[in-house]
């Protein structure tokens, strides 16, 4: 933005319009057009990045279509809004849950990066362990949660380091990473839990596949503010690799709760992030659960479901052969 506006930081008469009479940087604009296009015509799958702050459109798209060029542009109002909305108290949070779902809104404008930066973690910002509510089960619990949804959003993901296994102190570049509270269980449950993740997110097309565009993604209740639930369908190129997503914020498990879903079949478990092995209480659904003939959400079918306390579920249809 420093960049590309010649009045950022500026008060009025202290600086000069563009020949159009905006506040536009064109030399900047001119500039930062021909990097890219510089970058990727002579070094073919190099990334360029923007931490843009503004509603600038066009970062991450192309030049000939009017774009700065860039391959990414962080998702820094994804961010802001999941950093406030996970430090209410989940009782309150039912009054927020347009901070989860807004950015839905604009996901597909750019090509964007859900981006958990160091810029999060310094100046009395606090850690994102230590940003969460709750007694320390609950803070683990709302950090795993916020991996979960992160992980199965829209966009591409970064998590700065110390993230994933949950630091208590803030960064600091004169020392080195508190590697030894992975010696602690709830720590190193986390990470196992975001080794899983990264996992399944390679494993997965629907995932990555269709990132920057609608069809890649289904809501199917975004409405549950009193139970503040959220389900939504990522899906792949191939019809056959969709997965279906179940977000509880709340330390209340809802037990019996219907998800509309497209298909009948067995929906296997493929993340919970509940889980034993992560630290959680260990609820959820066996392994999978039966799609009945019971429509739901304007969709076909529907699961009964168990979404424990705090958590997010990713759950797949198995082909017939495999069940």
């Amino acid at each position: 933005a420093s960049m590309l506006y010649l009045d950022y930081g500026r008060k009025s008469g202290e600086w000069i319009p563009n020949e159009f009479g905006g506040k536009e940087n064109l030399g900047a604009v001119s500039f930062l057009k021909e990097l890219n296009v510089l970058i990727h015509r002579e070094f073919p799958g190099a990334v360029t990045i923007a931490e843009e702050s503004t509603a600038w459109p066009g970062v991450s798209r192309p030049t000939y279509t009017g774009g700065l060029g860039f391959t990414f542009k962080w998702n820094m109002g994804w961010m802001h809004d999941m950093l406030s909305f996970f430090q209410h108290d989940p009782i309150y949070r039912r009054f927020h849950q347009n901070q989860i779902t807004f950015g839905l809104l604009y996901a597909f404008s750019e090509n964007f990066i859900l981006a958990l930066s160091h810029d999060e973690v310094v100046h009395g910002k606090r850690t994102l362990l230590d940003k969460m509510p709750g007694d320390v089960w609950q803070r683990f619990a709302n950090l795993r949660l916020l991996y979960g949804y992160m992980y199965s959003h829209p966009g591409k993901k970064m998590l700065f380091m110390g993230g994933e296994f949950g630091q208590w102190w803030e960064w600091n570049h004169d020392t080195s990473l508190d590697w030894h509270l992975c010696e602690d269980e709830p720590h190193r449950g986390l990470q196992r839990l975001i080794r899983d993740l990264n996992r399944i997110y390679r494993q997965e097309p629907a995932l990555y596949e269709v990132d920057f565009d609608w069809s890649g993604f289904q809501w199917i209740d975004f409405s549950d503010t009193d139970n503040s639930v959220i389900a939504y369908i990522r899906k792949a190129r191939s019809t056959n690799e969709a997965i279906v997503c179940a977000c509880n914020f709340t330390p209340v498990a809802r037990h019996g709760y219907r998800i509309g879903v497209p298909e009948a079949g067995w929906y296997r478990e493929l993340l919970n992030t509940d889980g034993i092995a992560y630290g959680g209480s260990n609820m959820g659904n066996g392994g999978g659960v039966h799609a009945t003939n019971i429509p739901s959400h304007g969709l076909p079918y529907s699961l009964t479901v168990t979404l424990p306390p705090l958590s997010t579920l990713l759950l797949k249809r198995q082909p017939t052969n495999e069940r």
